[in-house]
């Protein structure tokens, strides 16, 4: 079994330290480096390659966001956890929109921890049903006050896919696609693999930001 490469990127070493602590406990993970700013957590991304980047979304010189936007313009394979010590955190809308493949708060249970890298490691994004429709409920908001970005055509998509789509930005895991759509869960996973490739998409968070860019979503009245 090949092990998941993780890098730590904190500015306080007792942050990292616990952080490797857990995760150096477990057989498939191997922590192989680790980063006190955002400027260093992106130079040890290019040369380190990790498969997951645990990136603090608060620390001097550069903070989480530029440096998750810096990995993810890069073209490299990693992906980004962002660590924040609020689960609203006003700067988590902005991380996703960066490119990072979702959240963790930082005094959450270790084994959300360990479960989260091994399912960003896998492709897909690691915020809970839970959790994404809290930050949709602020995504709808800050829609109403921003304009959307330039509109794409969702022409690409099918009818179903465009389903599927819609589901998402509900925060519906694939199981629960599947029972509302009466499909597969497998069906549900190439839909949602469909959608990604079309738009070149990272994961499921960039697709639901796409459906609130393209307008095919909009804010619900009074949010």
């Amino acid at each position: 079994m090949t092990a998941i490469r993780v890098l730590l990127v904190d500015d306080q070493p007792m942050i990292r330290t616990g952080f490797r602590l857990i995760l150096e406990a477990e057989p498939d993970i191997t922590v192989v480096g680790e980063a006190g700013d955002g400027q260093a957590g992106v130079e040890g991304t290019r040369t380190l390659q990790p498969d997951v980047v645990l990136m603090d979304i608060r620390m001097p010189h550069m903070d989480g966001v530029d440096a998750t936007r810096h990995i993810a313009e890069s073209g490299s394979a990693s992906r980004v956890i962002i660590l924040t010590t609020f689960d609203l955190d006003e700067h988590v809308h902005d991380a996703l929109r960066a490119g990072a493949s979702g959240f963790l708060v930082k005094d959450g249970p270790a084994d959300s921890l360990v479960a989260a890298i091994r399912t960003v490691a896998e492709g897909d994004a690691v915020i809970s049903p839970r959790v994404t429709r809290r930050l949709l409920d602020r995504f709808s908001r800050l829609a109403d006050q921003t304009p959307p970005a330039v509109p794409r055509s969702l022409d690409a998509l099918t009818a179903r896919e465009l389903d599927v789509l819609r589901a998402l930005t509900r925060g519906l895991s694939n199981a629960e696609i599947a029972q509302d759509l009466h499909v597969s869960e497998a069906t549900v996973k190439t839909h949602v693999a469909h959608i990604l490739e079309k738009y070149a998409l990272r994961d499921r968070v960039q697709a639901v930001i796409l459906a609130y860019d393209t307008g095919l979503v909009r804010p619900a009245a009074g949010q």
